[in-house]
């Protein structure tokens, strides 16, 4: 069974390098001197808790990479990988959001200016679709594709909804309008099943074969040619 010393003496001494750090430099940060990390990475002695939990922030890599065996160029990108991934959603989910800050503000303003409140509150009502299709956007951006039929989906019956809300405001019933949005998720249902050809892929592999056929056959190509 492997040490754990000898797991984070090889794994704090990769990280080191891979930072094009000294023993010395890495001790100034951690506030030890360049002899105990040399006895870490000799595997002569290892870390506290603490100080394990302040080097794995230090290079980026979770703790749980940092006492297990592995390559840390592989932890590190995954690490990576998880906060790009994270700052991303949270990118997502302001921007969403922004939508409903400027109904906000347009409510202020517009109440402000008229003096009272009247339709003001249908703006919150149109915020949701304009965040819906900023979530759509981010999503074909920097998600999962596949998860844009449910988000159309939610799209059409939001801006139905809005509408029909608005018709509601003026004293019209339009419920019937709600038949467009069946229509339009059966659609979307139908559109999900469709499958991305792969033609490309596939000629090329099929080019591939025909040519290395070609090579190894040449006597038998000449002679076709001639007949």
């Amino acid at each position: 069974m492997v040490d754990i010393k000898d797991i984070l003496a090889k794994n704090i001494a990769s990280l080191r390098q891979m930072n094009h750090m000294t023993q010395a430099e890495l001790g100034d940060k951690l506030n030890y001197s360049d002899k105990t990390i040399s006895k870490w990475e000799r595997g002569e002695s290892a870390p506290d808790i603490s100080v394990l939990v302040e080097i794995a922030e230090l290079f980026g890599v979770t703790l749980d990479s940092l006492v297990r065996p592995g390559d840390m160029k592989t932890a590190v990108n995954e690490h990576k990988s998880e906060e790009v991934k994270y700052n991303r959603r949270v990118i997502a989910y302001i921007s969403e959001s922004v939508a409903f800050l400027v109904a906000i503000f347009a409510f202020i303003i517009t109440t402000l200016i008229i003096g009272k409140t009247t339709f003001q509150w249908l703006y919150f009502v149109y915020a949701l679709p304009v965040a819906i299709i900023v979530k759509l956007v981010f999503n074909s951006i920097w998600f999962n594709p596949r998860r844009n039929y449910l988000i159309i989906s939610e799209l059409v019956w939001s801006i139905l909804a809005a509408i029909h809300i608005t018709f509601l405001y003026f004293g019209i019933d339009v419920a019937l309008i709600y038949l467009i949005g069946v229509a339009g998720q059966i659609i979307i249902v139908l559109w999900s099943f469709i499958k991305k050809p792969k033609a490309k892929k596939q000629t090329e592999k099929l080019d591939n074969l025909e040519a290395a056929e070609g090579c190894e056959n040449p006597e038998s190509a000449v002679a076709s040619e001639n007949e």
